[in-house]
């Protein structure tokens, strides 16, 4: 990226933030956003998924909506958002750890620009210790949330799928929404069934998960009558796509830069972006 585009993006970024200080934002009434559910997780339920296709490909759409969209990842152990929206690693200790360990940060320092209009990027360093997360708790992320979300028209989480870390439980508390993310693996609605069942157990509410995103399907027979069966629901199928994952393995935005989207995947993706930006 040249200079003058990477000044254009940080002038955007500004302007955006500008509006706030996280510093100010402490302790004050939140700003009101113009949508409801401006928080929305999304959590795997099997192996075989794809966020980094699903998130910046969300996020891109999102941002094409007019909607200031930040993606966070929350994947501390093995982040990997900021490759595929092309963005350069934070170094240790910047980043998401840098807001988590003190309300005295300025958000506008870590959140990373990417080149796609209206999105911005909050990520772990893939250089932090792994043991520098385990002392965090719930009350150090609803505090990074709550700003988040009174920053941007939407916040996009990525949620780890690990029930003892408060970075999963906390997230499945404080959004707003959230969806559980599968491939074509028998598996799926057991392990979603039980994490709802041990979330319920500790107190946090279960009713925003009822939503199922698909992804990497291949046209074999699954029954998917099983989630109904457990009160959930399957808002999008997102096709296996060869050229989608070269792309994301090359921070690639697929939905943007292949002259050949696939039209099924190109069709369930922006009807789920139409969904997160009408709520």
């Amino acid at each position: 990226m040249g200079g003058k585009g990477q000044l254009q993006i940080e002038s955007k970024l500004s302007s955006v933030l500008d509006k706030i200080s996280s510093k100010d934002l402490v302790g004050a009434e939140l700003q009101e956003s113009k949508l409801i559910y401006n928080v929305v997780g999304f959590l795997p339920a099997s192996d075989y998924v794809d966020h980094p296709l699903l998130l910046s490909s969300l996020g891109y759409l999102l941002g094409q909506k007019g909607l200031n969209t930040c993606v966070v990842d929350l994947k501390v152990f093995a982040p990997n958002l900021y490759h595929a929206l092309d963005a350069k690693p934070c170094k240790r200790g910047d980043g998401l750890i840098k807001v988590l360990k003190s309300d005295k940060v300025d958000f506008r320092e870590e959140i990373q620009s990417t080149k796609y209009d209206r999105l911005y990027l909050l990520s772990p360093s893939p250089h932090d210790l792994l043991e520098e997360y385990f002392d965090f708790e719930f009350e150090h992320l609803e505090r990074v949330i709550e700003t988040l979300k009174s920053m941007f028209d939407i916040v996009l989480l990525d949620i780890p799928n690990i029930p003892a870390l408060e970075f999963c439980l906390g997230a499945m508390k404080y959004c707003h929404v959230g969806f559980f993310t599968v491939a074509e693996r028998i598996e799926a609605s057991s392990n979603i069934v039980r994490m709802l069942d041990f979330a319920a157990s500790v107190g946090i509410s279960t009713a925003k998960f009822t939503s199922i995103i698909a992804m990497n399907t291949m046209d074999i027979k699954f029954d998917y009558k099983i989630y109904k069966e457990f009160g959930l629901n399957l808002v999008a199928a997102l096709p296996f796509v060869k050229a989608a994952c070269a792309d994301v393995l090359e921070g690639r935005m697929y939905i943007r830069d292949n002259p050949l989207v696939n039209r099924y995947f190109n069709k369930e993706i922006r009807r789920l972006a139409d969904l997160l930006a009408s709520q």
